[in-house]
């Protein structure tokens, strides 16, 4: 079994990556996260977590920047009706931090942004997973509240979904409160997505 690969990175594409190590190029499937965060080395040298998936007539790779990443994949993927591509597209709608206060608020919502996830299969990610991340309700749905308004002002004002969610991934955690976090946002989208 893989568990991680490391080696120069030889392509970067939408949605995955090539690391040639030992004069072999990987195909490996990555999330809008890690790629954002390896694309700043470019063609130089990467370490990815792998999750192998192997299946009848298919052997896929999954890379992820770190290994809470991977950890929260396999969480995913345990989830009945949840394969690979699925989790990879719930990974790259936030950081695994995000996702997980979403989970511990209940915010089936907030899953249900990404194609292929439905009202039901959210609820039962946030069923099934809820208890394995060892998240406890309290506190969750204010937080998560404000983030989610954020996100409808900004949609509203007509930026996309992925350019919205990007900006709020670059929200300082000083700055509280949705106006604040609205008018931080606007800042970021602003400077080109630079915080």
């Amino acid at each position: 079994m893989i568990y991680q690969i490391s080696g120069k990175l030889t392509l970067v594409a939408s949605d995955f990556v090539v690391i040639e190590t030992g004069g072999v190029g990987y195909k490996i499937y990555v999330s809008s996260n890690t790629l954002s965060k390896i694309k700043k080395k470019e063609k130089g040298n990467v370490s990815l977590f792998i999750y192998q998936a192997v299946r009848e007539n298919s052997l896929d790779l999954y890379g992820f920047y770190n290994n809470e990443e991977l950890s929260f994949f396999e969480k995913l993927i345990g989830v009945s009706g949840i394969g690979p591509k699925s989790s990879l597209g719930i990974l790259s709608l936030a950081p695994v931090e995000t996702l997980s206060k979403a989970i511990g608020s209940g915010n089936t919502s907030y899953l249900t942004k990404i194609s292929g996830i439905g009202k039901k299969t959210a609820e039962r990610i946030v069923l099934e997973l809820k208890d394995k991340l060892g998240l406890q309700k309290g506190g969750f749905e204010k937080i998560f509240k404000d983030e989610a308004d954020v996100l409808e002002a900004l949609l509203s004002l007509g930026y996309k979904s992925s350019e919205a969610r990007e900006a709020l991934k670059k929200i300082p955690d000083e700055i509280v409160g949705t106006s604040n976090r609205v008018k931080g946002a606007l800042k970021i989208l602003g400077n080109g997505g630079e915080n």
